[in-house]
């Protein structure tokens, strides 16, 4: 066809130009509205209702929530108008619930009528405004002229609603987009009614002149309420408790979790097996489970599904032009969603996918949309949904896993110390357990890792275990160091250096946790495998003695920790010097055994090795400190109590200034000083001392644990003399 042509089409006609020939049949429904009496109605692309909210499932009852319902319920109240409330959070938190439930109290007990659009996308939001239109009032012909552009759509809208006979509830849901709204001024204030806006968008230069409310997750006895709620017959509160804390209690979850259960027909779970599986129980994938809850609720809207329900949000991001938040998202997917230090997104490079430069722009672009909360305390932190981050973890493509499992691996590494120092409290240290373990388990079921990341993550939790153990968090050591050994066993061998320094940590932190049998029992292990794996004279083998004589002494087995120590000694001696930080060490042990001629011949040579370590090391190295008060232990045990008093007095002040008053080895120099005083018959002094350790061993290491027993039987003798 080569000569141009006019055309008009009319209704929902269309107009075709092609060439060559084209048989075309159409069939044109008009007026196909539905009417009783009609057997069959034409295809229908109009709105059913604005006058009843557009939801998936509706919420039974709305647990917790007290305070934002109370702060809604008085948006609606008689001759209040002109607001609007902007609902926002993460996707599947409940801010529609919220709004659904507000919708019904508006319309039922405020005398309101409510009007309900869904505000996705602009086609939603424009069909759904100019239904409102129409239901306050407006002509066919004004609708007409709006849907053809020859008058402003939003304009209309307004004009009727501010015009309305009775107060109204308009309810804007599901506008993640807010460019939506903003784009023709869709979103207004009405002197005859109260706007409410439910989005993921928390930014407030979106929002201006409007209230934010943020929707959280619930709380644990409310989250268990509503498993509860849909599956009564599964268990009782106190396991739903329990399965709600493994969903982060957040509520599509909680609903898809109680849709299941409730709908099982042949072989119910109970809370408890449904919990398990949750956690890999019969090969499960658990947001794989989750998402079959969404099938006894009918639906498939991936709005209702926790694999899918956060690809709006990484939509949304890429559209805006920050495809960099998703990299860093899938990065924290690496971790675990407990509150992860800011610290560790310092520094990050991946190149083009995430540059350091656009880091920051990243993060921005997650928190305004929700996906990530700031945490205010101590230690600035950054939180995400644990749910959201074991979704975008299973999306990663494989292609992708080594890079940013790399990445993970080297952050932990850069926030941790290569050394840890004894005594260094950093708060950062204890918030970074939670990720180090999850990173390794991680790590070590992707295939696609290889064996030279999973080494550089293991080697992080190595760091973290010392630095845990060095800072008197003995009990978070143990429990880092048996998970780290479990999990690295998928992918290392049983004898590889870092499991076997891993086992030997577990054995240190069960000795300090009082469990002198066990860490015997480990460290004879450890050794054997050093010895076979390694040899006799290694390094690691050495240090296994001198780990192994420290349960042998309150054993009662001093002739045994004696003779490995002297074990570590010679051979330290021989490949490192006598004065090598680590003979020093082992040095130091031989003055720190039981009364007895071992003692007796150690002592003579103790004011050499507090030189030496002076000399050597520093007045407070670490290793000085623990020379000098080994040293006046060794003299208060051989007898020499007058001399023994201004050592013990000496090391106590030295600790005190380098470790703090509530540092294990604090209370074992403040234990040392009153026996010295009471030795003396310094018994008013000593009883302060003994007080002090007492109390401060309780709040440490716990009320039955031997040393603090050891401590309360000192209390009472000095109080008897």
């Amino acid at each position: 066809m080569n000569g141009g042509n006019d055309a008009r089409a009319d209704g929902r006609g269309r107009i075709y130009q092609a060439s060559g020939d084209q048989h075309i049949i159409e069939h044109h429904h008009h007026g196909a509205e539905r009417s009783a009496g009609e057997g069959t109605f034409g295809e229908w692309s109009g709105l059913d209702s604005v006058r009843w909210p557009s939801v998936g499932r509706a919420p039974a009852v709305l647990r917790d929530r007290t305070e934002l319902m109370a702060r809604l319920r008085a948006s609606v109240a008689p001759d209040v108008g002109g607001q609007v409330y902007v609902l926002h959070g993460l996707g599947g938190c409940g801010k529609t619930a919220v709004a659904y439930t507000l919708f019904q109290y508006a319309t039922s007990e405020a005398n309101r009528i409510g009007l309900w659009v869904n505000a996705s996308d602009t086609a939603s939001l424009r069909t759904g405004m100019l239904a409102v239109a129409a239901d306050r009032g407006a002509g066919e012909g004004e609708l007409t002229a709006a849907r053809s552009g020859l008058r402003a759509a939003a304009d209309l809208v307004w004009d009727h609603l501010d015009h309305s006979d009775r107060p109204w509830l308009l309810v804007l849901d599901n506008a993640d987009d807010p460019a939506v709204l903003r784009d023709g001024g869709w979103l207004r204030t009405s002197p005859r009614g109260t706007a409410l806006v439910t989005t993921r968008q928390a930014a407030r230069h979106w929002w201006p002149g409007a209230e934010l409310l943020q929707v959280g997750v619930l709380p644990r006895e409310d989250a268990a309420r509503v498993l509860c709620d849909l599956a009564p017959e599964a268990g009782t509160v106190e396991e739903a408790a329990e399965v709600a804390e493994r969903l982060g209690r957040l509520p599509l979850a909680l609903t898809l979790a109680g849709g299941f259960l409730a709908h099982q027909v042949i072989d119910p779970w109970t809370m408890a097996q449904y919990g398990a599986n949750l956690d890999g129980g019969q090969g499960m994938d658990p947001i794989e489970l989750l998402d079959q809850g969404a099938l006894t609720a009918g639906t498939g809207d991936s709005r209702h599904l926790v694999s899918s329900t956060w690809q709006f949000s990484l939509n949304a991001l890429t559209a805006q032009g920050l495809p960099e938040s998703v990299t860093l998202l899938r990065l924290l997917s690496c971790w675990t969603g407990d509150p992860l230090p800011l610290s560790l997104l310092s520094g990050i490079d991946m190149g083009s996918e995430l540059s350091a430069s656009r880091v920051e722009v990243a993060l921005r672009g997650l928190l305004d949309q929700s996906l990530t909360e700031l945490v205010p305390g101590k230690v600035r932190c950054l939180r995400a949904h644990g749910v959201l981050l074991d979704s975008v973890s299973r999306g990663i493509p494989a292609d992708q896993r080594e890079a940013l499992a790399a990445v993970a691996g080297r952050q932990l590494l850069a926030v941790l110390p290569e050394v840890p120092q004894r005594g260094d409290n950093d708060p950062r240290t204890g918030l970074l357990a939670p990720h180090a373990i999850a990173l390794l388990r991680r790590v070590t079921e992707w295939a696609d890792v290889s064996r030279q990341t999973v080494e550089v993550v293991t080697d992080a939790l190595l760091r973290l275990a010392i630095a845990l153990h060095r800072g008197g968090d003995y009990a978070p050591a143990l429990t880092v160091s048996t998970e780290a050994v479990e999990l690295a066993k998928r992918r290392l061998s049983v004898d590889h250096p870092a499991l076997l320094r891993f086992r030997e940590r577990m054995a240190r932190d069960l000795f300090r946790l009082g469990r002198f049998e066990e860490s015997e029992a480990l460290h004879r292990e450890v050794l054997a495998d050093c010895e076979r794996v390694l040899g006799p004279e290694a390094p690691e083998t050495l240090t296994c003695c001198l780990g192994l004589a420290r349960p042998l002494y309150p054993l009662k087995r001093t002739s045994e920790a004696v003779a490995l120590v002297r074990r570590a000694v010679t051979g330290r001696t021989k490949t490192l010097g006598l004065t090598h930080p680590l003979t020093l060490t082992a040095r130091s042990n031989l003055l720190s055994v039981q009364p007895g001629p071992d003692l007796e011949q150690e002592v003579a040579g103790g004011a050499d090795l507090v030189a030496d370590c002076r000399r050597e090391m520093g007045q407070e190295h670490e290793i000085t400190l623990g020379v000098e008060l080994n040293y006046a232990y060794a003299l208060f045990s051989t007898g020499q109590v007058n001399e023994s008093l201004p050592a013990a007095r000496g090391a106590l002040a030295l600790f005190e200034r380098r470790y703090g008053p509530e540092y294990p080895l604090t209370f074992n120099a403040r234990t040392l000083l009153g026996r010295v005083l009471h030795a003396l018959g310094e018994t008013p002094e000593a009883v302060e001392h003994a007080q002090a350790v007492v109390a401060g061993r309780r709040r440490v290491l716990g009320p039955k644990h031997p040393w603090t027993l050891s401590a309360e039987q000192d209390l009472a003798r000095f109080r008897r003399a």
